[in-house]
C-alpha cells in the first residue's frame, strides 16, 4: 500500500518546490514518464520522471560493471615500433605512474577513471534493488547522499577523449592496435552515462522516504527564503528553516551555502597559483635514442599543430589552456557581481555559472593523455615517456576549479532581484508554474 501511494503521488499529486539556482517557489505539475519540469525564472531543470525510472538505472549499472570488469581483463592498447611490440592494460595507466614515483598522480587518475565510477554503479545497484523495503532504509539514505556527491567526479568520458588524443599523437610514430578492453571501456562509458541520466534525485528520495511535509502550504511565486523555507541541498526537499536538519535526509540546512564567496575565492586563488607551474613546467618528458625532450602544455599544442592535427590541437588548447583560465575569470566575475549587487542579466549569469560547472572536468584530458602515453610507450632508450612535474599541478588546478564552482551559491545572484518572472521561450519540456 505504501509503495502504491508513493507511485500515485509522483504521477498525479501537486508538489511544492524551490529552484536550486534562483530560490523561486513554485508548484510542480504532475509529470508523465519522459517529461521534465523547468524553472520559469532561470530555466534550471527542476526534476524529471524517466521512463522505467526504477528499472533502467539498475540494469544499466549492472551492464556497466560487467563492461568495466572486461576492460581490465584484456590488453587495452598496443603499438608496434621498428619491430618492437608494446601492450598496455587499463590499470597500467595508474600502476606505471606509481612505479615512476608519482603516487598522488596515480591515485588521481585511477580514482576518476575507475574507482569512483565503480563505487557509484555499486551504490546504484544497492539502492535501487531494495527500493520500497524498510529494512536498511537508513543505510540506503547514506548511500544516496554519497552517490550524488561522487557522480560529478566520474570522468570516464573525459578519459576516452584522452585516449583518442593520445592515439593521434603517436599515430605517425607507430602502428596502433585497439585491444578488446578498449571496446569494453567504450561500452562501459556509454552504459554508465545512461545509468546516471536515468536517475532523478527527487523521484529517488520520494521513493525512499516520501515527501517532506510542511505545516502550512507556501505561497508560490516568491522566494523560499522570504517564507522561511529552503531547498535541502542533498535531497531537494522543501523544508522549513526552523528545523536545523532536513527531516528526510538529516542533512544540515542553510538558507545559503555558508561563506560561499569566501570558499569560492580561496579555492580559486589556490588554483590560480597552481596554474602558473602547470603551464611553465614540463608536463611530459619524452626519451628517444637516449635524448630527452621536455614538453609543456602549450608546447604539445604547437607540436600537434605542426603535425597537421589541427582539430586535436584546438581541443587540447581549449580544454587545457583556455577552459581553466576562462573558468577562473568567469567565477571571479560572478563573485564580483554578487559583491556589488548587480541587478541586470541575472539569467545570463546563471547560464554562465552552469557552463563553468559543466566544462571544468574536461580540462583533465591532458592529465589522462600523460598517463596513457607513460603506460603505453615503455621501450627503454628507443622510446619512452615519463610524467613531468606539471601533471600533478594541472590536476590540482582542475580539482580546485571544480570545487570552487561547487562552493559558489548561484542563488546569491538573485538575492536582490525584484520578485518578478521574465517570460520564458516555450519549448518541448514541461515547465513549473
Amino acid at each position: 500500500m505504501k509503495r502504491h501511494r508513493r507511485s500515485t503521488y509522483v504521477r498525479s499529486a501537486v508538489q511544492y518546490t524551490a529552484c536550486h539556482e534562483c530560490d523561486w517557489l513554485m508548484v510542480v505539475p504532475p509529470l508523465q514518464p519522459g517529461e521534465q519540469a523547468v524553472c520559469p525564472r532561470c530555466e534550471h531543470k527542476l526534476r524529471s520522471l524517466p521512463a522505467e525510472a526504477r528499472l533502467q538505472p539498475m540494469v544499466y549499472s549492472i551492464a556497466a560493471l560487467i563492461m568495466l570488469l572486461c576492460s581490465n581483463l584484456f590488453p587495452f592498447l598496443g603499438m608496434m615500433v621498428k619491430g618492437m611490440h608494446q601492450d598496455m592494460t587499463l590499470y597500467q595507466t595508474a600502476t606505471t605512474l606509481l612505479e615512476e614515483q608519482h603516487p598522488a598522480l596515480a591515485l588521481t587518475v585511477y580514482l576518476f577513471m575507475q574507482i569512483l565510477p565503480a563505487i557509484c554503479l555499486l551504490l546504484i545497484c544497492l539502492i535501487y534493488s531494495r527500493l520500497g523495503q524498510w529494512r536498511g532504509k537508513r543505510l540506503r539514505k547514506r548511500y544516496t547522499l554519497w552517490l550524488f556527491r561522487l557522480i560529478p567526479w566520474c570522468m570516464v568520458e573525459v578519459f576516452l577523449i584522452g585516449v583518442l588524443v593520445s592515439l593521434i599523437k603517436i599515430a605517425s610514430l607507430a602502428d596502433i592496435e585497439l585491444g578488446y578492453s578498449f571496446w569494453a571501456y567504450v561500452l562501459f562509458s556509454l552504459t554508465m552515462l545512461k545509468a546516471f541520466s536515468a536517475i532523478d534525485r527527487d523521484w529517488l528520495w520520494w521513493q525512499q522516504s516520501g515527501p517532506v511535509h510542511l505545516r502550512t502550504p507556501p505561497a508560490p511565486r516568491g522566494r523560499a527564503i522570504d517564507q522561511n523555507l529552503t531547498l535541502c541541498h542533498a535531497c531537494h526537499g522543501l523544508v522549513s528553516l526552523k528545523t536545523h536538519r532536513c527531516p528526510r535526509c538529516q542533512s544540515v540546512l542553510h538558507a545559503r551555502k555558508p561563506h560561499s564567496l569566501q570558499w569560492t575565492l580561496a579555492l580559486l586563488f589556490t588554483a590560480a597559483i597552481l596554474y602558473i607551474p602547470a603551464n611553465i613546467l614540463p608536463i611530459m618528458v619524452t626519451e628517444s635514442f637516449g635524448q630527452q625532450t621536455y614538453s609543456t602544455i602549450l608546447g604539445g599544442v604547437v607540436l600537434l599543430w605542426d603535425m597537421g592535427s589541427y582539430p586535436v590541437a584546438l581541443i587540447i588548447f581549449i580544454a587545457s589552456v583556455l577552459v581553466p583560465m576562462v573558468k577562473m575569470l568567469a567565477i571571479s566575475w560572478l563573485c564580483w557581481s554578487v559583491y556589488v549587487k548587480r541587478l541586470h542579466h541575472r539569467r545570463g549569469r546563471t547560464r554562465l555559472y552552469r557552463l563553468t560547472e559543466f566544462i571544468g572536468r574536461w580540462s583533465m584530458v591532458d592529465v589522462f593523455v600523460v598517463a596513457i602515453l607513460v603506460a603505453l610507450i615503455r621501450m627503454g632508450k628507443l622510446m619512452s615517456v615519463y610524467p613531468g612535474s606539471a601533471a600533478l599541478a594541472f590536476a590540482g588546478v582542475v580539482v580546485l576549479t571544480m570545487l570552487s564552482a561547487m562552493s559558489f551559491d548561484p542563488r546569491l545572484l538573485w538575492d536582490t532581484e525584484p520578485d518578478t518572472v521574465q517570460p520564458v521561450t516555450e519549448g518541448k519540456s514541461d515547465r513549473a508554474e
